[in-house]
């Protein structure tokens, strides 16, 4: 049974730093495209970052070069490092999980793409 746990959430002051985990268990991690997302209430879930099995990266262009996604096989963890916060990034951070190729992976942009899901945790960010 497949299970991510995302944590580290939590608020800071707009210009601050956040690290977000997502512990996963239950099947080969490293086989696997992992995705963060995060959803305001009324919006639709919208991709943050993915990172392939292979390492390789993407980001959506809202957050390129503010956040760094990524993922250490042996302890079977996913991170998000988040510089520079902005109000706008407040939301709800979901990390997703669904195997695949890394060239998959690179075009693995819709929540549709995605089996797996974490219950979220919440950032919010203060101006």
């Amino acid at each position: 049974q497949v299970q991510l746990v995302e944590s580290g959430g939590g608020s800071v002051q707009a210009g601050g730093s956040l690290r977000l985990s997502c512990a996963a268990s239950g099947y080969s991690y490293n086989r696997y495209c992992m995705g963060w997302f995060r959803q305001t209430p009324g919006k639709e879930r919208e991709r943050v970052a993915s990172i392939g099995s292979d390492g390789g990266t993407t980001y959506a262009d809202s957050v390129h070069s503010r956040f760094t996604i990524s993922r250490d096989n042996i302890k079977k963890t996913l991170y998000l490092e988040m510089n520079s916060l902005k109000p706008e990034d407040t939301a709800m951070y979901y990390c997703a999980a669904v195997p695949s190729t890394p060239e998959y992976c690179y075009t693995a942009y819709n929540q549709a793409q995605y089996v797996y899901w974490g219950q979220g945790t919440q950032v919010t960010v203060s101006s």
